[in-house]
């Protein structure tokens, strides 16, 4: 007999917690190698955790919506081998623990529970995970007494246990926390509105009566990641939105004319988003300060090119799968790379890797009927292009003989840029090109 530990795996370099969503087996149920044990959600995709060995379930350690730290044993299972300890993705090292001769039982050594930790300066950032946010709305903990209650986490974080011990404490008349007077004067007279220092932002709103008829929905996680991100990313960078309109007539036509035989010869859909990506890595590669990032006042010009593809769910949220080297595939491979990323994300088979390191983002708005858009930058990128409806119009077309008015599919393209690096002349330089490249799409095109 063996005692197996699964430990929540690292599902990225800059993944240090995850929070548990589902379990799918409890204590006593048999699980096999590889079987899904749980479902767990980081803040890039949600994944599921199977089992690392074949046996009994026999504890089980967190509870749903638990926050819990990567590499943190959170279930044992009881295995019939009697083998050496298998340790799953990122575990800590283990070492044996005495045990009868009837079983041999491997545990990782604990880590010490750090001291809690004071609150950091009224000048100084603080994380606060969804769940810790939650609790404090639901139990009224205003965000200055939030500020003030001590973390036993990593890097002083509040965990779940510290509120619930501050919310018990302050019910008995024992958990108050004093704050000093400029503080308390500061708290009255400035928003409550936190910036933390690992990118993610948050707001406790004050309570509110809502009068009328109205029905009240509260935003599940994901919807709650996507607003702390649009709103960090409209604080950190002055956007700016330009406009054009493109002849897209070419491309719609000779798409009409291969999309069957590009099926069956490829076995892939060719829809219009690869024809897009394709045109914008041209442009990149004209135009290489839009594929950067900022530091402070350090530009970081990033020699891959990463195109990431805002995505719609079936829950309506929206997430941004990353066509990686986007430059070095072909149509055909830019294809299978927009389909194959498109179905994962519906079918949430995304793996957190799928959704890292993109340089530049292109979302088409038009898939829903909109003529164009005004996007948001995907941080830490430095913009993000819109491509709007395809819509057949009359417009006047210059010929050797002379102008004409002919019937031509149009599209309009909007880019949002980051103000401090990318200005008005190379942001509208840019969206030319690209709507360039689109208008002299060659019909004749080979794939």
């Amino acid at each position: 007999m063996a005692i197996v530990e699964l430990v929540m795996p690292k599902m990225g370099e800059s993944i240090m917690e995850a929070t548990i969503l589902r379990w799918h087996k409890k204590p006593g149920d048999m699980v096999k190698v590889d079987e899904t044990v749980l479902e767990i959600a980081t803040d890039k995709v949600d994944s599921e955790v199977p089992s690392i060995a074949e046996g009994e379930i026999t504890e089980i350690l967190y509870n749903e919506n638990d926050v819990v730290p990567v590499g943190t044993v959170i279930a044992r299972v009881r295995t019939e081998a009697d083998a050496e300890v298998a340790a799953s993705p990122a575990a800590p090292p283990v070492s044996a623990a005495p045990a009868p001769k009837s079983e041999t039982r491997f545990q990782a050594v604990p880590a010490p529970r750090p001291e809690p930790v004071a609150a950091p300066a009224s000048g100084e950032a603080r994380f606060y995970s969804p769940l810790v946010l939650t609790i404090a709305q639901q139990e009224g903990v205003s965000f200055a007494e939030l500020e003030n209650i001590p973390g036993s986490g990593n890097e002083g974080r509040v965990t779940k246990n510290d509120i619930l011990e501050y919310i018990a404490a302050r019910t008995t008349g024992g958990g108050s926390i004093q704050q000093e007077p400029e503080r308390q004067q500061a708290t009255r007279e400035t928003p409550q509105v936190q910036q933390p220092a690992s990118g993610n932002l948050t707001t406790i709103p004050a309570s509110n009566s809502y009068g009328g008829n109205v029905e009240i929905i509260e935003m599940d996680r994901m919807r709650k990641l996507i607003a702390n991100h649009m709103v960090q990313s409209k604080q950190i960078s002055p956007h700016v939105t330009s406009f054009a309109e493109a002849d897209v007539t070419n491309m719609v036509r000779w798409r009409d004319r291969v999309k069957k035989d590009f099926e069956k010869r490829e076995g892939e859909k060719i829809t219009f988003m690869p024809l897009f990506v394709e045109a914008i890595v041209k442009c990149i590669k004209k135009f290489p300060l839009v594929n950067c990032s900022l530091d402070g006042d350090k530009i970081i010009l990033k020699k891959d090119i990463n195109i990431g593809m805002a995505t719609a769910l079936p829950s309506g949220n929206l997430i941004v799968p990353v066509i990686r080297n986007a430059d070095m595939l072909n149509l055909v491979g830019l294809a299978r790379q927009v389909n194959n990323l498109a179905a994962a994300a519906r079918n949430n088979r995304l793996k957190p890797e799928d959704t890292q390191n993109g340089t530049f983002t292109i979302t088409n708005v038009g898939t829903f009927g909109s003529l164009t858009g005004t996007p948001i930058i995907n941080q830490p990128q430095v913009a993000i292009l819109a491509v709007g409806a395809i819509k057949k119009r009359p417009v006047v077309v210059e010929t050797p003989q002379g102008d004409s008015i002919a019937i031509r599919h149009m599209m309009y393209l909007s880019m949002s840029y980051d103000h401090r690096i990318v200005d008005g002349s190379l942001g509208s330089t840019f969206l030319s090109a690209v709507a360039e490249e689109l208008e002299h799409f060659d019909p004749e095109k080979e794939y």
